[in-house]
């Protein structure tokens, strides 16, 4: 039985990963700022994870076989968790994003090598503590958080670089709703002039993988996505079959566009995950699915 710490994942594929935990017969820990309840059955630990000293007093004495962050969005959040975690862990997996590879432009899938977080030059002294900072500079502060992690190492570390995450009935984001709503509407949905496919993940299959890496041994970056780039087109054509309504596409050369559009090519590559083991569905499987569940649709729709 192992003891298993996660750092926030109240909601989401974070709560879906506790669950496998537990499913799995592991003990496990859940660390947040005590907003709302964890699942039954962890321990719950009440600390703010900005503060170095309330992180230490509600780990007191404990240690753990891995660590899942799923909450660390900058590298001062990396670089506390990093001394708080030292001689406590033997395994620290870091929630990490897509959003990583946000200044790449790739005609083919991007590797993890693209943003190598042994290069990255870290600023710990940028206003990450202001949320209109952090969530304006959200890939750029996990390559930073990432980059803590790796350039000084206090334990064996693992980023794993999430695709957009679609399916569940408790999709927080807002975003299929996004074009849901328009459709049904049937108002114009703003995309780039060149709009570019990307990579994405159904809710569950993260879930599944987060809890894969706590059994393995690698370290670094690792991209988790299925196969099969989607257009905004690909997503579109899935949430009209729930809703029906048809989809009117409104290019924009400047100003602001619907969230699954993208005017630079940065898909993922997953084949490091591959040659490590794991092998992720393909997105054609479970998109009309992913689309039902999250617009509130009883029937799978293909």
């Amino acid at each position: 039985m192992r003891e298993i710490c996660v750092i926030g994942g109240n909601r989401y594929f974070g709560k879906r990963l506790t669950a496998r935990l537990l499913d799995s017969g592991d003990r496990v820990t859940v660390i947040n700022r005590g907003s709302s309840a964890p699942p039954a059955g962890v321990t719950h630990l009440v600390a703010d994870r900005d503060d170095e000293n309330s992180l230490r007093a509600a780990i007191g004495s404990r240690t753990f076989d891995v660590v899942f962050d799923q909450v660390c969005y900058t590298p001062r959040q990396a670089d506390i968790a990093r001394r708080v975690f030292a001689g406590r862990t033997g395994r620290y997996v870091m929630t990490s994003t897509v959003e990583v590879y946000e200044y790449e432009d790739s005609t083919t899938l991007v590797r993890e090598e693209a943003v190598d977080p042994l290069t990255v030059n870290v600023d710990l002294a940028a206003p990450w503590e202001d949320p209109d900072f952090r969530e304006e500079h959200y890939g750029e502060g996990k390559r930073h958080a990432e980059a803590v992690l790796a350039q000084n190492p206090a334990f064996p570390y693992v980023s794993v670089r999430v695709a957009h995450v679609l399916g569940g009935d408790d999709d927080f984001t807002g975003r299929v709703d996004h074009y849901a709503t328009r459709i049904r509407a049937g108002e114009p949905i703003a995309v780039p002039a060149e709009n570019h496919p990307a990579t994405y993940v159904h809710v569950a299959e993260i879930a599944e993988f987060l809890a894969w890496t706590a059994d393995q041994e690698f370290t670094g970056p690792v991209n988790a996505n299925a196969y099969g780039q989607l257009s905004t087109a690909d997503i579109c054509a899935a949430i009209e079959r729930v809703t029906g309504g048809k989809t009117e596409f409104l290019p924009v050369e400047v100003g602001k566009t619907s969230p699954f559009s993208f005017a630079r090519s940065y898909g993922m590559d997953n084949s490091r995950a591959a040659e490590l083991g794991y092998t992720f569905s393909r997105t054609e499987e479970w998109l009309s699915r992913a689309m039902a569940e999250t617009l509130g649709s009883g029937k799978e729709v293909r």
